[in-house]
């Protein structure tokens, strides 16, 4: 840490000395560290840049290698699972997206509970914590009478060969039914998971002809475009083979700990569909650490970037829409926020922490940290700090024009909070 920075957090009487030795324990280079404040009428809290994790720090477990938008990597929770929780904690994440909060608590042996208004969240996120064996998912799909005849009954020509649709609409007949029937066991939602994350990508190893990045689909009007301008058909793709591929991918470098940890608390994890703001099903005082990452201000469509994986498990993309919080007011935003922290207050133990990254948004002239400081404060919270994250962005980052700390969601700023003990 840099010589001013050490000053200022020795000296400062606003700082939670003991809460921030634990948060930034040999994570501060010597020289990039730097501390300015953050102001409000409620309090002002030290913000703090510097390099506190990157991708190359422990490689992330393969299990995490599911594409979905505006996700955060896993370094990050991983950060904060490790300061402040212990074996047997809940970990929660009330906006779980693809559940990478979730997927690394279980890893580390902590219970994971999540939460997202998107019913594709539980689809992506529950079957990586119950895992199957390569043979059992390589039986089950022998099992399953792939048909080379056959077409959707919507059009998505554009998108993929007639027998590898074919073959995908049989294996969307096969699962749905076997949801209907209440009859889907832990290989048949693992199938379904990796499935639905083969639907289209920019690669052989997906189901579609080249198409954006797996985390978005494109309407096939786009689609249609696309394949006049790169001169493209659709090629045969065997969603079999594929499936296994990927599966293979997912398991590759699993520990027999973490098999173990995941075998564990597989059993009492949790994932909702509920709004954040009322989790009716969760317990006051039970949530130990919550890491997350809300939907940011009009930056990304979830519903619109996931209509083939909603057609795909037989789920109504537009009421998917309507359910969920894609705001383009910041007020409209500030109040879904502020409701949300009231309902984590509630069901955070005593001195629990929360840890709420942030985006910016795409005027680049506001930051969400010090809209999200009061907001924190005015549920019951402490802020003890926001953490800022250098980092050198990936290639995909670059691709959508992401910069750190001028524009997109990954730019790994994050408020943290923690509950006040009880006083009785």
């Amino acid at each position: 840490m840099t010589v001013a920075a050490r000053t200022y957090l020795r000296n400062s009487r606003r700082v939670d000395h003991a809460l921030l030795e634990k948060l930034l324990q040999n994570h501060l280079s010597p020289s990039s560290s730097i501390v300015d404040e953050v102001h409000t009428e409620c309090r002002t809290v030290p913000r703090i840049t510097a390099e506190f994790w990157t991708s190359r720090q422990r490689q992330s477990s393969s299990l995490h290698e599911i594409s979905y938008r505006a996700c955060f990597k896993a370094q990050l929770p991983r950060f904060f699972i490790d300061r402040f929780s212990l074996p047997g904690d809940v970990v929660y994440d009330p906006f779980m997206g693809r559940g990478t909060t979730l997927i690394e608590a279980a890893l580390q042996g902590r219970r994971a509970w999540g939460n997202d208004i998107n019913p594709l969240s539980k689809i992506l996120a529950r079957p990586r914590l119950q895992p199957p064996d390569i043979d059992e998912v390589r039986r089950r799909l022998s099992s399953i009478r792939l048909s080379a005849k056959g077409h959707a009954a919507v059009d998505l020509s554009m998108f993929y060969h007639p027998r590898t649709e074919a073959a995908i609409v049989s294996l969307r007949k096969y699962l749905l039914a076997r949801r209907h029937a209440g009859s889907l066991d832990a290989v048949d939602r693992w199938i379904r998971m990796v499935a639905t994350n083969r639907l289209t990508g920019h690669s052989r190893g997906f189901f579609s002809v080249y198409t954006l990045p797996p985390n978005q689909a494109l309407s096939p009007d786009n689609q249609i475009r696309i394949n006049r301008m790169r001169r493209q058909k659709p090629e045969y793709r065997d969603v079999s083979e594929l499936i296994l591929r990927k599966t293979k991918s997912l398991l590759r470098n699993l520990s027999e700990q973490e098999y173990s940890n995941l075998a564990a608390v597989s059993r009492e994890a949790r994932c909702i569909t509920l709004p954040a703001w009322r989790t009716k099903t969760i317990d006051n005082d039970s949530v130990h650490l919550t890491v997350t990452s809300p939907p940011f201000l009009d930056i990304v469509n979830y519903a619109q970037d996931n209509w083939l994986r909603c057609w795909f498990n037989g789920i109504d993309h537009r009421q998917v829409s309507r359910r969920m919080t894609v705001v383009r007011l910041l007020e409209d935003w500030e109040d879904a926020m502020g409701r949300v922290f009231s309902e984590l207050h509630r069901i955070t133990v005593p001195e629990g922490v929360v840890a709420f990254e942030v985006g910016e948004i795409r005027n680049r002239n506001l930051n969400l940290d010090e809209v999200v400081v009061p907001l924190g404060h005015q549920a019951g919270f402490r802020c003890v700090a926001v953490l800022i994250n250098q980092q050198r962005f990936t290639k995909t980052s670059n691709i959508w024009g992401i910069s750190n700390n001028k524009s997109g969601t990954n730019t790994n700023r994050i408020v943290v909070f923690q509950k006040s003990r009880k006083h009785h």
